[in-house]
């Protein structure tokens, strides 16, 4: 049904995918990123808010993040509308695809069954927040749980503090892989065009996404200061 240079950009698009999860949350290199230079500063605000008696300004960050998580589920149930509509004007969308550059013929199987795959893309997107916005919410019963500030230097303030830094990266670390959905279908949604558009752009989407983890000006200032990392 697909031509091999579909199913070629079809596994560039999965492996790339997955990789690129490898090398930021599991390889040596997970250190020097991004994502991991902000969740040592999230155990550092744990700490420091330790030292506050007055707690506001904490609550209402965590309060930030679960608006921002909430608005991206949110936007996962509309885009899986919209590739359902997709689905749905199959003929529409052929016809249309069938006039841009490059474009390679399309059956409405595939056009339908492409239309699924990124159906599922968003429903992952989906999850991901949805249990992102729940684990901010551990978070914040953790925050809300740590000793006042008179007992900030006992063993058992240093545990809550790490605790909830912990609870707090991990929200983070779900809100990330429902962003990396999003981002990855960037690359998936060229293939609606054809699939030199599907592998050119998953290639560009992946490279853009590695240069903001460890390149970017973004991930040299979060590594400012580091021990032992590059800033």
């Amino acid at each position: 049904m697909f031509t091999i240079l579909d199913w070629i950009s079809l596994v560039l698009f999965v492996a790339g995918w997955i990789l690129y999860s490898f090398l930021i949350e599991r390889s040596h290199w997970r250190a020097l990123t991004l994502t991991a230079a902000m969740n040592r500063q999230r155990v550092v605000w744990m700490e420091t808010m330790l030292a506050r008696e007055v707690r506001i300004v904490d609550t209402s960050i965590v309060a930030g993040l679960q608006n921002g998580t909430a608005f991206f589920a949110s936007t996962s149930l509309l885009a899986i509308g919209s590739a359902f509509a997709l689905m749905n004007a199959a003929d529409l969308g052929i016809e249309l695809a069938r006039h841009l550059p490059g474009a390679s013929q399309v059956t409405r199987d595939q056009w339908e069954l492409k239309a699924l795959g990124l159906m599922g893309i968003y429903g992952y997107a989906f999850f991901k927040f949805g249990w992102s916005y729940r684990l901010f919410n551990y978070a914040s019963i953790l925050m809300g749980a740590m000793p006042p500030a008179s007992e900030r230097d006992t063993e058992d303030a240093r545990i809550a503090a790490r605790r909830a830094g912990a609870m707090n990266a991990a929200a983070g670390r779900h809100f990330n892989r429902g962003l990396r959905a999003f981002f990855f279908s960037v690359g998936y949604l060229g293939w609606f065009a054809s699939d030199w558009a599907f592998l050119v752009l998953t290639l560009v989407v992946l490279a853009v996404l590695v240069r903001r983890q460890l390149g970017s000006e973004a991930a040299r200032i979060a590594r400012l200061g580091d021990s032992g990392l590059d800033a």
